[in-house]
């Protein structure tokens, strides 16, 4: 049986191999020292897997050594793909994981990539770095496969094991095995896409198409505040007919549907198409900080608030509830916003990490907020320890006169002095 190698243990990879684990030997490899001194203490900072689900792993085992790695036959690179500051996307993680498996890549090894890219750069970037490398001929000596990750962070139900998983290989032969592979973990099943490059634009068009469903969402939402409609309620009424879709507004943040698009939109435009639908959709949803920022501001002036100098709690900094993931939070977006206006702004998160968005952020969280001292609430992030509050409890954060704004409509209808 085939030895694993699992390389990148967040969100995507930690799962994975607890998964392969628990049925056969894997070496879980991850650059950072400090996370597999946790793992090893069966601690998980994303809160993706517990400690019992670690100990059940048997057959895997943690180092951030590549001589533990050298003697397996299956790698699989699951690290980062992020954005840079103007949208391009960044491959340097991606570039760097190749070097590594290529110092220790053999005859008929299988190499696999699960991180998001745009369609061709797991043979057009990273094959040529591992063959640099191995000294090695692709499809010859060795072989690649790509089968994109599906993880989503915080969810509980739909878990690695659960999801179909989409499948390819760089031969026929390669193929078969790759899927072999995951077959004997997804109890949901597989599908075998019939090339990689299949495979990569799968995976990136799955989250441009929830992107742009939002971004639809977003814009209907500031149609309808001009008209003076309740947007939830307009969605609860469309959503009576059997083929209308259930999507929300709100802030689009996260590894993946705000990243997503702008690996699609950097290949088309390489080969000289301007994708105008998805950048469009991209810039509404980039602006939705701005514009939510701007809708309290308006709501506060209304009830007599001077903006400058006015205090302002933001409940909620990760990108989405119940999870400390901070990739990507566009909740940043309506800080900075707020600031500008001259506005105190006090962040409050109990899932995020303190230290993580001190680094990442620049952001020093309070662990429990003052009551009665604020001019607006904005809950950002219905984490559930929030989304059980009542209004009542919300509000005590507030003066008398103060404005709550809740983003995702988790608060009983007219609680709130607005929502999106």
């Amino acid at each position: 049986m085939k030895k694993i190698a699992v390389i990148g243990l967040g969100y995507v990879g930690l799962p994975l191999a607890v998964a392969f684990g628990k049925k056969r030997n894997v070496v879980g490899f991850d650059i950072n020292a400090k996370r597999i001194a946790e793992l090893k203490q069966g601690e998980d900072f994303t809160r993706e897997v517990s400690a019992d689900e670690l100990a059940e792993a048997s057959g895997l085992r943690f180092t951030d050594s590549l001589d533990d790695i050298a003697e397996c036959t299956v790698f699989i690179v699951t690290v980062p793909t992020p954005i840079d500051e103007y949208k391009t996307p960044v491959l340097k993680p991606l570039v760097k994981a190749s070097e590594s498996v290529g110092k220790v890549l053999k005859p008929d090894d299988i190499v696999i990539y699960e991180s998001t890219v745009y369609p061709g750069a797991t043979e057009e970037v990273c094959v040529p770095v591992l063959e640099r490398f191995s000294g090695l001929k692709f499809n010859e000596d060795f072989y690649a496969g790509y089968s994109p990750e599906r993880i989503n962070p915080g969810d509980k139900e739909h878990r690695v094991t659960t999801i179909t998983k989409v499948t390819s290989g760089s031969t026929p032969a390669i193929a078969d095995k790759v899927d072999a592979l995951y077959s004997d973990i997804i109890t949901a099943g597989t599908h075998k896409a019939s090339s990689i490059k299949v495979a990569e634009a799968a995976k990136v068009i799955e989250n441009t198409q929830r992107d742009l469903n939002i971004a639809l969402m977003n814009e209907l939402s500031m149609i309808f505040s001009r008209l003076g409609i309740d947007t939830l309620e307009v969605l609860a009424a469309a959503s009576t007919k059997w083929n209308f879709l259930p999507f929300k507004p709100g802030l689009v943040g996260g590894h993946c549907i705000g990243v997503d698009p702008y690996y699609l939109t950097h290949k088309a435009q390489a080969i000289g198409y301007h994708p105008d639908i998805i950048l469009a959709g991209r810039r509404v949803n980039d602006g939705m900080g701005q514009y939510a920022a701007a809708e309290l501001v308006k709501a506060m002036i209304k009830k007599g608030h001077t903006i400058s100098g006015s205090r302002v709690l933001v409940m909620g900094l990760t990108f989405k509830e119940n999870c400390p993931d901070l990739r990507n939070t566009r909740v940043v977006d309506v800080i900075a916003e707020m600031r500008e206006f001259g506005c105190q702004v006090d962040v409050t998160d109990c899932w995020a990490d303190i230290l993580e968005a001190k680094e990442e952020y620049g952001l020093s969280l309070i662990e429990q907020p003052e009551t009665g001292v604020y001019d607006a609430i904005f809950l950002a992030v219905p984490h559930n320890e929030y989304a059980s509050m009542t209004a009542d409890d919300i509000r005590s954060y507030c003066n008398e006169n103060g404005v709550v704004f809740d983003l995702k409509g988790v608060l009983e209808s007219g609680a709130a002095d607005l929502r999106l």
